[in-house]
Parts: structure tokens; C-alpha cells; sequence
């Protein structure tokens, strides 16, 4: 009895330092991705505010949530949009988790039970930052979320007539003045949602993103969505704004898989308990 009294007194200590040893790894991933992401910056400035720079948006962008604006992690708008029949019949197919109609073991999210990407404009909904760099030809947005990187060409071309279906579809844009940046995206893949609520579209879905630098620190983005078989008029978005990280700031590693924790060792200690 003694000898099986120890054994289990030593699984529960080992347990214990266990998810002590898990907790502690988890407060210093929380405290390096704070302060500096996954990088050890050279130099620590601190950020000034002033009048915009002209046609730059380079730089980590955080997402604010401004006191009386409207503010949602799965949707829009306050209001549902108006859709076509067609739209109303994917809607009702959708079993979102996002705004609690269905927990994570009854959801069809593709996100969630299949790992696909987002896509565009549903990426933003995603609570993780996004760098924006340039090149000659292209503006590169990196989001934090699952390695995600998005190119919008900037050399002058057209969209495809006929577009690859892509995760992040076909993108281009253009500045309209010192502070605005326009961006149109087609050709978005179908399995993708326009949302975290569950509304989808079909292969006809237009994005448009207007990016307009407010100052030094602060942007914000309109979005305005276009499918004549998914929705019957334009979902326009409540605007989302967005402040500039200082420069030291550099964005960290969100997996969509999971892989910077080892779940299951979780799982094996829940079997032993149950045996």
C-alpha cells in the first residue's frame, strides 16, 4: 500500500512541475512577445508623434479599439449584411464558433478544423499584428498569424481576367495622395469566409482596402466587399484603426497548428489519470 500511495505522491509531483515548467515557458513567451517579438533590438527609441510621413505605411501596426467605435472580433458591422439567396443558403450552412453559436468540437470553420488560411478581408479579425515593407514593385504585408504574407503590386499592372483562385487572391494598388493607399483584391478563394460569424462568398468577391495615415502613429483602413452572388448590395466596414509599434518592435511566431506547445503531452497525462 505504501509503495502505491509513494508512486501516485510522485506522478502528482511530476505533474505538477510539469505545467509549473509549461507555465513558466508560456510567461516568458507572453513577456519577450510584448516587448520585442522573437528579435533583440540594437536600439530602443521611443516613438514621437507628428504629421504623417509622405506615401509610407512601413512599419508593425497594432489594432486599437477606440472608445464609441464599433469594435468586433467576428464581424463587420452592428447589422448583418444584406445577402442574395444564395448567400442566405452558405450563411446557414456555417456553424461559427467565433460568435458562440457552436463550441470548437461542432464548428465547420475552415480556420479552426482545417488550418486554411483566412484569406482576405477576414484576416484582420485576427488579434496579432502586421508589418507592412516595400520593394520597386510590390508593398509586402507580414501578418503575425501563421506566417502570412501577403504581396499587393505596386508597378502598374491590371488584374487577370480570369484569376488563379488564392488564399489572399490578386492584389494591386496605388496611392491616391500622400496619406491614402488603395488596394482591390480578387480572385480570393471560395473556401474561404468573409468573416468569423460564418458569411462566405462566392469566386466574384472584390475587396477594396483604403489605408489612410492619420499622423505619425496612427491608420486606419476602410473595407468595402462586392459579390453580386453573395451579397445584394456592398458590405461596407465599420472603419478599423491601427497604431504604430515603435521601431524596436518586431513581430513574433503564431502558429495556427500549434507547434510551439507540445499538446500532447497534456493528452498522455489525461489518459493516466483515466486509467
Amino acid at each position: 500500500m505504501n509503495s502505491t500511495r509513494d508512486n501516485r505522491m510522485s506522478q502528482m509531483i511530476q505533474k505538477i512541475f510539469f505545467f509549473g515548467i509549461v507555465l513558466l515557458q508560456l510567461s516568458v513567451l507572453t513577456i519577450s512577445h510584448a516587448q520585442f517579438g522573437t528579435g533583440t533590438p540594437a536600439e530602443i527609441r521611443a516613438l514621437e508623434n507628428g504629421p504623417p510621413p509622405t506615401r509610407d505605411l512601413s512599419g508593425v501596426w497594432t489594432r486599437l479599439r477606440p472608445e464609441g467605435e464599433f469594435y468586433s472580433n467576428s464581424t463587420w458591422t452592428p447589422n448583418p449584411p444584406e445577402v442574395t439567396s444564395w448567400g442566405q443558403e452558405k450563411f446557414s450552412e456555417s456553424r461559427n464558433s467565433n460568435a458562440g453559436g457552436y463550441s470548437l468540437s461542432d464548428t465547420n470553420d475552415p480556420v479552426l478544423t482545417r488550418c486554411y488560411p483566412p484569406g482576405v478581408p477576414r484576416v484582420y479579425f485576427h488579434p496579432y499584428p502586421f508589418e507592412i515593407v516595400y520593394t520597386d514593385r510590390q508593398m509586402i504585408i507580414l501578418y503575425e498569424y501563421d506566417h502570412t504574407v501577403r504581396r499587393i503590386f505596386t508597378d502598374g499592372r491590371e488584374h487577370p481576367e480570369d484569376p488563379i483562385p488564392l488564399w489572399l487572391g490578386h492584389s494591386i494598388g496605388q496611392w491616391d495622395n500622400d496619406t491614402t493607399f488603395t488596394i482591390t483584391t480578387v480572385g480570393i478563394d471560395e473556401r474561404t469566409w468573409i468573416d468569423r460569424s460564418g458569411y462566405q462568398h462566392s469566386d466574384q468577391l472584390n475587396v477594396t482596402e483604403i489605408f489612410r495615415r492619420i499622423d505619425n502613429m496612427n491608420l486606419e483602413v476602410e473595407i468595402i466587399m462586392e459579390d453580386p452572388i453573395a451579397l445584394s448590395e456592398p458590405w461596407v466596414a465599420e472603419k478599423l484603426y491601427y497604431r504604430l509599434a515603435p521601431a524596436h518592435w518586431e513581430l513574433s511566431e503564431i502558429s495556427c497548428s500549434g507547434d510551439y506547445l507540445d499538446f500532447s503531452q497534456f493528452e498522455n497525462f489525461l489518459e493516466s489519470d483515466n486509467q
